[in-house]
């Protein structure tokens, strides 16, 4: 983790009462360390809570329903998309995602922090909706250390792979609408930073620079 850093945000965090809860949002290109990330930083603040999003993909082999992802009807879906039931949703190689906002909303209002894993699209909708968020975008340290990465976990082809990569050479042209960037280069390291930043907002002190 070379350095963790508010970008075009004030660099104290807003006053947090007890009633007030807070929406953490993390997103990386795939393949940046994102999924080992979140399951460090639940470990360490076992009260949060984690938003599981639906999709209408069919699981995985290794997938559970309610813990990977909630699994649903695209019917379903729709139904949701017109009862604006959706924080944020999109469609992906055919198949649709979205992020409950009535777990967001419950969560705030129980004074609750929350943590989503999401997209850079998803973050775009969700700030819209919960502009207070607390943003932190995950960079891998270059394309070539990504490249590296996906190559090493062989779940995707050699297209797939140099599909994620353009997607992820997108992404990483939009993190200075976070509030916060780190680079994932050491895994423990960032760990450390992502617990700082969490905790420096949950204790109302100024955000690590």
């Amino acid at each position: 983790m070379r350095s963790t850093s508010p970008i075009d945000k004030p660099s104290a965090p807003e006053a947090h009462s007890a009633n007030q809860g807070q929406l953490f949002i993390i997103s990386a290109p795939s393949g940046a360390g994102k999924t080992t990330l979140c399951r460090a930083v639940r470990k360490h603040f076992p009260e949060m809570l984690y938003s599981v999003s639906y999709t209408t993909r069919k699981p995985r082999r290794d997938e559970q329903d309610g813990i990977d992802y909630f699994f649903i009807s695209r019917m379903e879906f729709s139904r949701r998309i017109n009862l604006d039931l959706w924080a944020e949703w999109a469609e992906v190689y055919g198949n649709f995602y979205g992020t409950s906002a009535e777990v967001i909303d419950q969560a705030l209002q129980a004074g609750k922090a929350i943590l989503l894993d999401i997209d850079v699209q998803g973050t775009i909708q969700l700030l819209k909706r919960y502009p207070q968020a607390i943003t932190i975008f995950i960079a891998p340290p270059s394309l070539k250390a990504l490249r590296t990465r996906l190559t090493a976990r062989a779940t995707d082809d050699a297209q797939a792979i140099e599909r994620r990569l353009r997607a992820a050479q997108k992404e990483m042209g939009q993190k200075k609408m976070y509030r916060h960037s780190v680079v994932n280069d050491d895994l423990d390291d960032t760990v450390e930073a992502l617990k700082r930043i969490i905790a420096g907002y949950q204790s109302g002190q100024a955000a690590p620079k």
